[in-house]
């Protein structure tokens, strides 16, 4: 027996990623705009943490910055391929140390005023709108914090068969 499509219907998630994907772009423009190519915006937050911080582990900048050594592993191998970031062997063989190179420290300054101004821009947003997004986001988690995610998918699912 087929069932009917489920992804047919329009995807809750999509207007989000696509207003992410739109904000992250525009900064990127701001980059290019400076004459700053091969930047991304997921590089900012691991560029300046190594700026104050110095060289470290994958993991020990991972956890610095609340992201997994996944998705951090690949952020880091697009910044060696930008030549922003350089990774040489930790003090064990299963770790490598990450540190800037003199491209990506010279973009530091750029990165944090663009932070800062990022920053506010999203505080801008957030008084602009009747409902603030970092508010959202918060009750949000604290809605999860009650119940999971997890949870209430199981409470939904309705396996076949």
């Amino acid at each position: 027996m087929a069932s009917s499509d489920p992804t047919a219907l329009p995807d809750p998630w999509q207007p989000l990623h696509t207003l992410l994907a739109t904000m992250d772009a525009e900064i990127e423009q701001v980059y290019v705009s400076r004459g700053i190519e091969g930047a991304r915006p997921r590089f900012a937050y691991p560029l300046i943490r190594l700026a104050h911080s110095g060289p470290l582990t994958i993991r020990e900048l991972a956890e610095s910055l609340n992201r997994s050594h996944s998705a951090l592993s690949q952020t880091l191998t697009a910044m060696r391929k930008e030549g922003l970031v350089t990774s040489e062997p930790g003090p064990d063989a299963r770790t490598r140390r990450i540190d800037l190179t003199e491209r990506g420290r010279s973009l530091v300054p750029f990165l944090e005023a663009e932070w800062r101004a990022t920053h506010a821009t999203v505080a801008e947003l957030d008084a602009e709108i009747p409902y603030a997004l970092t508010a959202v986001v918060d009750e949000l988690r604290q809605a999860l914090d009650r119940r999971s995610m997890r949870q209430r998918i199981l409470d939904h699912l309705v396996e076949p068969g």
